[in-house]
């Protein structure tokens, strides 16, 4: 009876030279299985990782990794924000990361009721109308190069229609908007890209989280029809007091300072 249960426990035991098989859980997908599953291609899924919007797989070598069913499931839900919805990647990001907050049950009930009674009229709609790349870069000024590089840091939505590449009309006025820094003077022979927008973006993606949290926390305890017309009025409250303490502080750090006053009347 022994000597079978030994024998037993030495069929177990790795053999001399090979590694013990690594325990992987319930990571029992591969990279082509993830593939396969969601219609990604590696690169994409690769990106999304490199993005943070897909936590890494499971490294059991050098070049292999595994993945589990809840990695499928949320490379699904981007695919569908991308491209059924049109939501830039940092948006995607951002909705993820709220859905990952610590909120109470009651919390997370009121946030979901709550949706889609703060500013909701035509906002899908506007989300999803295309427009063509080539009119938008028209009239703004910018480049292709400019926009190849909004689409690939995930600031702007660009699907192909009919093999032509088309913006979501949501996205639109950020295009416009950089074209007319671009005809301000602040080219890319300067050094200016789209990449120096993105410390902008993840400011406010961080506030943005932060007044989910506020709200959550201060307004669960209310009825979601009352709460949604207290925010769309406060809305264009908070938006006036960015900007204008925004510009206060550019305002001050430009000012020159009594010392330098003095100066400047000296010299003069």
């Amino acid at each position: 009876m022994s000597e079978s249960h030994e024998a037993s426990d030495a069929e177990r035991a790795p053999k001399p030279g090979r590694a013990a098989a690594p325990d992987r859980g319930d990571h029992a997908l591969k990279m082509k299985d993830l593939c396969e599953r969601t219609g990604l291609d590696r690169q994409a899924i690769h990106f999304y990782v490199k993005q943070g919007l897909l936590p890494p797989g499971k490294k059991t070598g050098r070049n292999m990794a595994w993945y589990s069913e809840a990695h499928v499931e949320r490379l699904l839900l981007i695919k569908k924000l991308q491209h059924e919805r049109f939501l830039p990647l940092k948006a995607i990001k951002a909705m993820l990361d709220n859905r990952e907050e610590d909120f109470a049950p009651a919390q997370q009930r009121f946030l979901v009721r709550l949706k889609g009674l703060v500013a909701g009229d035509g906002a899908p709609d506007e989300r999803r109308r295309l427009l063509p790349a080539a009119r938008v870069l028209e009239r703004s000024g910018v480049s292709q190069r400019d926009l190849d590089e909004a689409i690939e840091l995930g600031m702007v939505v660009g699907t192909e229609v009919d093999g032509e590449l088309h913006v979501a009309e949501a996205d639109a006025w950020m295009i416009d908007l950089f074209g007319q820094m671009r005809k301000l003077g602040f080219t890319r022979d300067l050094g200016f890209t789209v990449r120096d927008v993105q410390f902008y973006e993840e400011a406010m993606l961080r506030l943005f989280r932060e007044e989910i949290r506020l709200l959550s926390r201060r307004l669960s305890h209310l009825p979601p029809d009352e709460v949604a017309p207290m925010i769309e009025k406060a809305l264009p409250i908070v938006h006036t007091f960015l900007t204008r303490y925004h510009g206060a502080r550019v305002r001050d750090f430009f000012a020159p300072d009594s010392d330098e006053r003095d100066d400047a009347a000296e010299t003069d």
